[in-house]
């Protein structure tokens, strides 16, 4: 129930896990045509190509449809204060090189003392220097969804939901528009969906509704938790805007810090997407919309303004009776690191392998409900370091940033430890982590410059050598990636060569 991304990507995973073979199940997608998709969050993280890898998309038709751009990973701009009258800046990227030597490259960094001459993210990333470059890192003969380094997509929201649409149609999802108009429920499940076009009944229901959660709502009221408490942030205004004529598009995403929230950007072929996510208590509506117009500039020329309200927290049980919720209607997290589509990909993966070995018992959906209620918490305490860390106090709502690790008990008691020793894989075993372990870990604490303090010698050459080999692979990657620019025009000429609509 509901189209958008949520809805046709778990139309066509589902479809492609049950049906690849022989038809085992009938999926039907019923969406209304009067209800718009919110279409604002544009991102992804890199494992969204694993995805679209294994639906059978082909990338440079996935990406002429979908307007889109590389994304090599975020620059986090004005987090902290300036330093000597210069903008605080650092680099989250989607690697982290281990060249080898004895002991890791992040160490090798910190007891080579190499703070004072570069970001610590310029030390062990190669696509830290590939934005520099203006590369991506694809190459002229890269596979499909393989490249040098790690690296996701900027794309239009609305452009992929309709893409997804039509290769699930293609596949043999059915398509019904229509829109309901109430919801038929019997002994805790749902017999069927009352619509504009009659009645469809059903065995599973996956409810892909959004923030109103038509379907799950039905079967469990005080099902929501929320993450206001550490995560204040409730609103975005988002503005579409043509790309300044002297700017290419960009290859990565960048987030400014504003007075209450920060502001997104992110760049497609054809336009850039922005917006600021913000909180509700300390901002209007009206003094968002134009502290992002001040940020963005009186010259910019505006397609398209929308004001968003979000609900920021997760369902205490995701899957009840024959209903799931996916997408926003099971949780939501603001869109600080792009995690939305990974989300979806997460809980529709994880429903199938569940749902194939579904006996009627509730020890599946108590699983279930386990793993996704335990990734949602852990991408919420993620979320939450990038505020913590922060030493502004130039607005209420950044003085009381700091205060939001109270929330989050597992981070709290981590924080110690880390500017003690290094963050480390093994810090976090026993914790949901899906997507962002100690390498993303780092990128956030040392770029917010907590740093630790290890307390050994490491010779001058040891040092010199594990950089020596990190130097060697940016002059391989640079030699054996695309500038970006050249990379778009390759995947359009691709368009107009293989006829993509």
């Amino acid at each position: 129930m509901g189209g958008g991304s949520a809805g046709w990507m778990a139309a066509i995973y589902l479809n492609r896990y049950f049906n690849r073979e022989v038809q085992n199940y009938q999926i039907n997608v019923i969406e209304s045509p009067d209800i718009g998709i919110i279409g604002v969050g544009e991102a992804t993280v890199h494992s969204i190509r694993f995805f679209f890898g294994a639906m059978g998309l082909d990338e440079a038709e996935l990406m002429a449809e979908t307007n889109a751009t590389v994304k090599s990973g975020i620059m986090f701009r004005n987090w902290m204060k300036p330093v000597e009258g210069k903008t605080h800046e650092y680099f989250h990227p989607f690697d982290q090189q281990q060249p080898g030597g004895s002991v890791d490259i992040s160490t090798a960094w910190f007891v080579g003392n190499r703070t004072a001459e570069e970001r610590y993210d310029e030390g062990v990333s190669v696509n830290s220097h590939l934005i520099k470059w203006g590369h991506c890192p694809k190459g002229v003969s890269s596979p499909q969804y393989q490249a040098a380094v790690p690296y996701g997509y900027h794309l239009d929201a609305t452009l992929l939901a309709r893409f997804l649409r039509r290769k699930a149609v293609e596949q043999g999802v059915r398509h019904i528009e229509a829109t309901v108009t109430d919801v038929e429920v019997v002994a805790g499940e749902i017999r069927s969906v009352l619509t504009s076009e009659g009645r469809f009944a059903g065995d599973f229901f996956i409810d892909c509704t959004g923030f109103r959660g038509l379907l799950i709502e039905k079967l469990k009221k005080d099902n929501w938790v929320s993450f206001a408490d550490v995560l204040p942030c409730d609103k975005a205004v988002a503005i579409q805007r043509e790309l300044p004529s002297d700017e290419k598009p960009r290859s990565y995403t960048v987030a400014t810090a504003l007075s209450c929230g920060w502001a997104w950007q992110i760049d497609l072929v054809n336009r850039q997407g922005s917006g600021y996510v913000y909180d509700s208590k300390r901002l209007t509506p009206e003094q968002a919309e134009s502290e992002l117009r001040a940020f963005l500039g009186v010259e910019s020329s505006v397609i398209k303004c929308k004001h968003l309200d979000m609900k920021v927290g997760c369902r205490d049980d995701f899957w009840i009776g024959n209903c799931v919720a996916i997408g926003l209607s099971g949780g939501f997290i603001e869109p600080l690191e792009s995690t939305g589509l990974h989300m979806i990909h997460l809980g529709v993966s994880l429903l199938a392998t569940h749902l194939a070995a579904d006996d009627g018992s509730c020890g599946l959906r108590d699983s279930y409900n386990e793993k996704l209620r335990g990734f949602y918490q852990d991408l919420k305490q993620f979320i939450v370091l990038h505020y913590c860390l922060s030493n502004r106090d130039d607005s209420a709502f950044w003085r009381a940033a700091p205060a939001t690790v109270d929330g989050c008990s597992w981070l709290k008691s981590k924080l110690p430890l880390w500017q003690r020793k290094i963050c480390e894989y093994q810090d976090f075993a026993g914790s949901f982590a899906s997507i962002f372990t100690d390498a993303n870990y780092r990128y956030v604490l040392y770029g917010m410059q907590y740093y630790p303090a290890p307390r050994f010698a490491l010779s001058e050459s040891e040092i010199n050598s594990t950089f020596e080999r990190f130097e060697q692979i940016l002059s391989r990657a640079k030699a054996s990636t695309m500038m970006h620019e050249e990379f778009l025009q390759m995947v359009q000429s691709k368009k107009r060569a293989r006829g993509f609509r």
